[in-house]
This record gives C-alpha cells, structure tokens and sequence, in this order.
C-alpha cells in the first residue's frame, strides 16, 4: 500500500512536466508564427519594379479593378535603359563645363575691348556668343538637377541690357528620355576682365521675345474643312488626327471596331487594362484599331464627385506616340469614311459582328471581311472590354504597353510647375489622378 502511494504522485507529476513541456512548444511556435505573419509584407507589383507589374498584367486572368492610390504606370515608365537610365542614347549630348571651355577657346583670340565699350554705353549684343557662355555658366550654377541639352541663340529683351534665351533641358532624376524646353529672361552686366555675366534670372517661361512663334496646327481637310485642335495647343506636339484617306485606301485595310462598353467611366487602371486589350487583338489580328478619343473621368478623380465625359485622350496619353508605333484611326473620321464609302457604290462594305467576347480573337484569325465589330451590349461585367483577352485569349494576346506613354501636355504642365518652384521641392509619389 506504501509503494502504492509513492507511485501515484510522481505519475502524476511526470504527466503535467510533459504536458507542460508540449504546451510551451505550442505557445513557442505560436509566437513565431505570430511574429512571421506581422512583420512579412508579400510583394505589391503595383509599387515593385517596371518588370513585376509586367509580370502581373501578363499573367492575371480574371481581373478586378479597385479605386485606391496605386501609380498609374504608362510604357514610358516600363522601359528599362541598359546602359545608363540617366543618359539614354537618343538625347543631346549634355551641356557641361567642359564643353563650355570648349566653347571660349575657339575665341581665345578676339577681344574683349568691344564688350567694355557696349556695356558702359548701356547695350548687350545678345548674339555675341560670350553671352550664351555666361547663361549656360549661370544655369549649370543654380539648378544642378537640371541637364541642359541645346540652346537657342539668345535675344534681345525688353531693355536693352536685358536677354532673352530658349533652351531643352531634362530632369537628371527622371528615367525617361523626354526632353522640355524653357525659356527665360536674364539681365546681363559686366564682370571681371570685360566678361559678360548673369546680373539677374527671369523665371519660368518669362523669356517671350525667345518663344518660338505659334502656328496654326489646325489641319485641312478635303472640302476646305478645318480640324480643330485640342484646347491646349503646343508648337511641338503633332497630335492632330490622320485622315483614312480614298475609298481604296479604305477597303484595302481591315478594321477592329470596339463599340462603347461598361469600362467608360471606369478608374484609370480599368480603362487602360480594356483599352490595350483591345490594341493586343487588333496587333494580333493584323487589323487597324478603331479608336475613341472621347473619355470620360470617374468620379472618384473629381472634386464634384461627379463622372465627366467628353474628355479628350490626348490630354492624358501621348497621341503621336500611339500613332506613330500602332496602326490605329480615330472612331469619327472612320465612320464618317464608312457612311460615305458604302453610299458610293451597291457593294457594301463587308462586316462581321460580333455580339459577344466569348468568341475568341483565335477564332476571329482567319476572318476576312473588313470590318470586325465587337458589341458590348450585355450588362456589367459581361460588357468590358477586357474580357476578350480572359482565358485561353491571354496565351495569344500581348497587352502593348509601350504604346501609352504620358502626355507631354501633362507633363509640360508638370515641367511648368517645377520651373516656377526653380526645381528646389521635395515631393512624395502622387497617386493616379
């Protein structure tokens, strides 16, 4: 009986020792875990590099679109530089120091005696190359995160101390490869030696008399009408819509014709995952798109809260670029020539419609008539765009993303800003609005 009750206690002694050990474990691994879950973060492509969010439009096949604060990203901003971002191979040679003494000694042998006697009779010759050194000097001194690329033979100003001066520059932060100009007035005096030197800097654009005059953009077209451009004109930016052109012209292409869908009035991100779906079936097709420059902007990108439609593609999107790297038309002069060419004869002009996305790009392949017409007319989500490159679609379709590039309309305002603050901010990233 006393063996008996000796052994009871350190049986059961022995089961709480190793059910306390068990449960420590448990509550060890727990913490882990816990700690694990808290601190992991897995990867955003949306705020991961250009390559991570290629990877994620390529390889999503049901897409959802949310309105959040994520980076809109055009194909300007997927373009990856192999050499050196900061310097692409397509610009200007860079305005530096050194090619500045270039510069002054091709005039190491003419004299200074001239700039005394024009500077104490009040006068600047701003042709005088000596002139441009001075600015360029001036320039290279007070914006540092500016790379100059060219510059225009100053003018005169408004006084007659006084010079104006265009010139192209970049961002030395910015990846892209986009040249901006500015133009600016600079009151010059007199330094040492009979040297020219900057006295004082217009600010941003405040160089008029060495902008470049305005012409009119407005193209002709048969019949003597005019094109009007968009409302913010820009001397540089051909954004004006090609016309088709002759009747054969016409029936010789073949056309993709995507009617209006649910994606008008959708965020940013939605509407340009539809857009190049689209662009990616007509390429895969070998057709030309159809395009509807008219957009509408979500509500969520308004103070009123309101959707606004009428907005013109070429204020948020580069234009010329699409043009010039896709075989694209603009949706009213084609259907303009389309009324006009099948009113001309009694053969009409061939289309096939197509009412719904489920009918593959695959399928569409061999088609011969001229016209393909996509209709959207079921209700959401069945009327998106984007639906015809889901399942196996997404093995043949490629979205090209090195269509859309940024507005430079845009970005000459962004440019315009950031030359008013002379480039001297701080700035977080701004969201797709």
């Amino acid at each position: 009986m006393k063996e008996d009750n000796l052994s009871e206690p350190v049986g059961q002694n022995l089961i709480k020792l190793i059910s306390n050990v068990c449960f420590s474990v448990f509550v060890f691994f727990v913490l882990i875990f816990t700690v694990i879950a808290i601190t992991y973060q897995p990867p955003d492509p949306w705020l991961q590099s250009a390559p991570a969010l290629t990877k994620l439009f390529t390889q999503v096949q049901n897409a959802t679109f949310q309105n959040d604060n994520s980076i809109l990203k055009t194909g300007e901003d997927l373009i990856s530089i192999a050499a050196n971002p900061a310097v692409p191979p397509t610009a200007l040679s860079v305005i530096t120091e050194v090619t500045i003494e270039k510069s002054e000694k091709k005039m190491e042998n003419s004299t200074s005696k001239m700039i005394c006697d024009s500077i104490t009779a009040g006068v600047v010759n701003c042709s005088d190359p000596r002139v441009l050194i001075a600015i360029e000097r001036f320039n290279l001194k007070f914006f540092k995160s500016i790379a100059f690329l060219e510059y225009q033979t100053p003018v005169n100003g408004s006084k007659r101390d006084e010079c104006d001066v265009a010139w192209r520059f970049r961002n030395k932060k910015e990846k892209s490869w986009r040249k901006y100009r500015d133009f600016r007035r600079f009151k010059i005096g007199i330094g040492e030696n009979c040297t020219y030197k900057v006295v004082n800097a217009g600010r941003w654009h405040s160089g008029l008399n060495a902008r470049r005059p305005r012409s009119s953009l407005n193209a002709t077209r048969r019949g003597g009408a005019a094109r009007t451009a968009p409302p913010a004109r820009d001397d540089e930016i051909n954004d004006t819509i090609p016309i088709v052109g002759s009747e054969t012209a016409f029936r010789k292409e073949k056309y993709l014709y995507y009617s209006r869908g649910g994606d008008y009035c959708k965020g940013m991100n939605h509407y340009l995952w539809s857009f190049l779906c689209g662009l990616g079936e007509a390429q895969y097709l070998n057709r030309t798109f159809v395009m509807d420059l008219s957009m509408c902007l979500a509500a969520t990108y308004n103070p009123s809260n309101k959707d606004e439609e009428g907005k013109d593609f070429r204020y948020y999107f580069d234009y010329e670029h699409i043009k010039e790297v896709a075989s694209i038309v603009e949706e009213g002069e084609f259907l303009r020539d389309w009324k006009k060419w099948d009113r001309a004869r009694k053969k009409k002009i061939s289309v096939r419609k197509v009412a719904s996305y489920k009918v593959t790009p695959m399928q569409l392949k061999k088609d011969k008539s001229t016209i393909l017409w996509r209709q959207f007319d079921a209700p959401e989500p069945e009327n998106y765009w984007y639906r015809v490159c889901e399942g196996q679609a997404a093995k043949y379709i490629q979205r090209p993303w090195h269509t859309i590039w940024k507005s430079k309309r845009l970005m000459n305002i962004v440019s315009e800003i950031s030359g008013r603050m002379d480039w001297d901010f701080d700035a977080g990233s701004c969201g797709s609005r």
